[in-house]
């Protein structure tokens, strides 16, 4: 039988899982909504994109043509983009992020704060800078999603897809989040790996499919890695108001001491 603090903690667990899921929810709504009602002007947004094939001719780094030759000639491989593209983003996201809210909370937290903030920028850039992928300003590319696969239009609605919002990749730099989660909270080599290998795997992917320029991965990668030093800063912060108690087990070996918040997720202390 449950005694009356055990009672307690789990409702106060309940209530906060259910709190985070629906904080994402909305966060994730808002940003398909922005990003679907902020379509930039196509002429200026083709501009913008041959602005940045210049910047890679002069940097050496135009290499999305090169990128998607094999691809676009290999029915295996371009079935393996498309499926990476698709289904390694969005389903991956929620399902790493109900399984770090669910077995390691403070992994969720850094995830969910380092999306939130890089999002945040993401959106901006959207706004102000808007860029037409490869696959629209470049007619010798192909665009291999729209072209042979349906899924991504269930996953992702046209009316919540802004066409003209490559820079930057949060294809590129979500899965970067969402793979240093894997790869710090996991407890097996399975996962772990996994972690590892996602990245790089999405940034190919984004360019194979035509749908990110070199830069546009890179721009991603930058704002994901502003948005993980942005959710350690808020760790930090949120470590040293919370009293100070015994380490979790499950906790990952820092330096320093350990301090918990009051629903048990484990943050490091300074």
């Amino acid at each position: 039988m449950l005694l009356p603090r055990q009672v307690l903690l789990r409702h106060r667990r309940a209530r906060w899982i259910l709190g985070q899921v629906a904080l994402m929810t909305a966060a994730i709504f808002c940003y398909f909504q922005v990003r679907g009602l902020t379509a930039g002007n196509p002429d200026l947004a083709t501009e913008h994109a041959h602005r940045l094939v210049e910047i890679e001719k002069a940097l050496g780094i135009d290499v999305e043509a090169a990128v998607q030759a094999p691809v676009a000639s290999s029915v295996g491989l371009e079935t393996v983009a498309n499926w990476v593209y698709i289904w390694g983003h969005w389903p991956v996201i929620v399902a790493t992020m109900v399984w770090l809210v669910l077995r390691h909370r403070w992994a969720f937290l850094r995830l969910r704060d380092a999306m939130l903030v890089s999002g945040g920028l993401g959106l901006v850039v959207f706004v102000t800078y808007p860029v037409a992928p490869p696959r629209l300003a470049d007619p010798t590319l192909v665009d291999t999603v729209t072209q042979h696969s349906y899924s991504y239009r269930v996953l992702q609605p046209p009316n919540f897809v802004n066409q003209y919002a490559a820079l930057p990749s949060l294809h590129a730099g979500w899965d970067l989040l969402v793979g240093i989660a894997l790869a710090t909270a996991g407890g097996t080599l399975l996962i772990r790996s996994a972690g590892w290998v996602m990245p790089p795997l999405m940034a190919f992917a984004v360019i194979a499919t035509a749908n990110h320029y070199v830069l546009d991965v890179a721009a991603g990668l930058a704002l994901a890695l502003v948005g993980y030093a942005a959710a350690l800063l808020l760790e930090r912060r949120r470590a040293a108001r919370a009293p100070r108690v015994s380490r979790r087990p499950d906790a990952p070996a820092s330096h320093g001491s350990h301090r918990h918040d009051l629903v048990g997720h484990r943050t490091p202390g300074r």
